[in-house]
């Protein structure tokens, strides 16, 4: 599995790499699954993995962090538990992932919440 984190423009954190780059760069070793992670959110991060999902032919992953740090929030972070099941939920529901779960700021309340919300959704069928 390889996971890239990207940035609010799109481009992986580490080599600045877009989306389309990242699977150039890694096709080869045919990957189980490769997904994206941490970002400002998964508000921010749905694009780049609808992005994703369009274009490599192996499984998907996804774990983006509950929102910005908010030390006023009850989690320490601006996304609660509910929140983080709603956007996964439309994830799964739009045909996006196959492995999903939280980077910073999920809680245990965070992972079950996105565990429930993708249940009742099939997961992806990577493209040919």
């Amino acid at each position: 599995i390889v996971s890239a984190a990207v940035g609010s423009g799109g481009a992986t954190l580490i080599s600045a790499q877009r989306i389309e780059a990242l699977w150039i760069a890694i096709r080869h070793i045919k990957p189980f699954a490769v997904g994206l992670n941490c970002c400002e959110g998964p508000d921010v991060l749905r694009p780049f993995v609808a992005e994703l999902a369009e274009s490599v032919d192996c499984y998907t992953s996804c774990y983006p962090n509950a929102g910005l740090p908010n030390p006023l929030a009850p989690t320490g972070f601006d996304l609660e538990p509910h929140h983080m099941a709603e956007y996964m939920g439309e994830f799964a529901e739009s045909g996006l992932l196959n492995i999903a779960g939280g980077c910073c700021g999920n809680t245990p309340s965070h992972i079950a919440a996105i565990a429930e919300s993708v249940k009742p959704h099939p997961p992806r069928i990577p493209v040919a």
